[in-house]
Parts: structure tokens; C-alpha cells; sequence
């Protein structure tokens, strides 16, 4: 699949769109089945015992899963998760960065399914693994 935005526009819709929380993400990767992204770990993503907790995670995810569906589909805010399931398998390291590789799986007429792959920075070591889908709006 070829993108249909870059990933400096997308990265600048996002940041207008999603002002609120698209600074702490950023767009390493993006050629339209694989996306990979970087969570900037901050004080607020870790939680006692010196880990990054689950939401933080989930984010990351979920994030990697929108921009991996836009990168397909083009400006389209009100595409929408409808679908998560993810496995925590180790604990991330604190003070490093989560670096998140998804794969497009399906690009549908309505929905994508994405895979996504997370790894503290460094390490091949996966902490955590997610399933996605996005309801995709029609072209009208």
C-alpha cells in the first residue's frame, strides 16, 4: 500500500487535531504497511516500581494503529477503534523511550486491522503486543 500523506503532513495534522497529547509522540517510519513510533517516555509514563504502565502502553498502540490507518486513508479524524486486545510480556525499561512497529494488515473499504509491536528503545526484547481495528468513515 502507498501512503496517500506524508509523514511530516500527517505529523502536523495530528499535532492540530490531537494538540493535547501528539507531543509526546513522534513518527520514525511510515511507508504505508509499516509505521514505527516513538512514545517519549516522561516522568507521567512511569509508575511505582520503576516501570511505564499499561495505559502508556496501550497508547502507544493505539496511536501506531491511527497512523498506520491514516498513512492509507488520508486526514480522517473520526476513524475510530473498534477493536483492542494487548499482551503485557515484560516490563519496559524506565527512562528509555518505547519504540512501537505496526503492521497493516488490512485496508479495507471500512476497516484496517494493525499489529503492533512494542520495544523499550534498544532492545530487542518485545514488553508488549497489540491487535487493533479501526472503523474507517466513507469518502463522501
Amino acid at each position: 500500500m502507498t501512503p496517500v500523506i506524508t509523514k511530516e503532513e500527517l505529523s502536523e495534522y495530528l499535532a492540530e487535531v490531537f494538540s493535547q497529547v501528539w507531543s509526546q509522540f513522534e513518527i520514525l517510519e511510515m511507508d504505508g504497511r509499516f509505521t514505527v513510533m516513538r512514545l517519549k517516555v516522561s516522568d507521567g509514563h512511569v509508575r511505582p516500581g520503576g516501570t511505564i504502565s499499561g495505559p502508556s502502553m496501550f497508547g502507544l498502540a493505539d496511536v501506531a494503529a491511527y497512523v498506520a490507518t491514516l498513512a492509507v486513508v488520508g486526514r480522517k479524524a473520526l476513524a475510530v477503534t473498534t477493536s483492542c486486545s494487548i499482551d503485557f510480556m515484560r516490563k519496559p525499561e524506565a527512562g528509555k523511550d518505547l519504540i512501537a512497529r505496526a503492521e497493516l494488515l488490512k485496508h479495507g473499504k471500512v476497516l484496517t486491522v494493525t499489529d503492533v509491536r512494542i520495544f523499550s528503545e534498544g532492545s530487542d526484547q518485545m514488553v508488549a503486543r497489540a491487535s487493533l481495528t479501526y472503523s474507517v468513515p466513507p469518502n463522501r
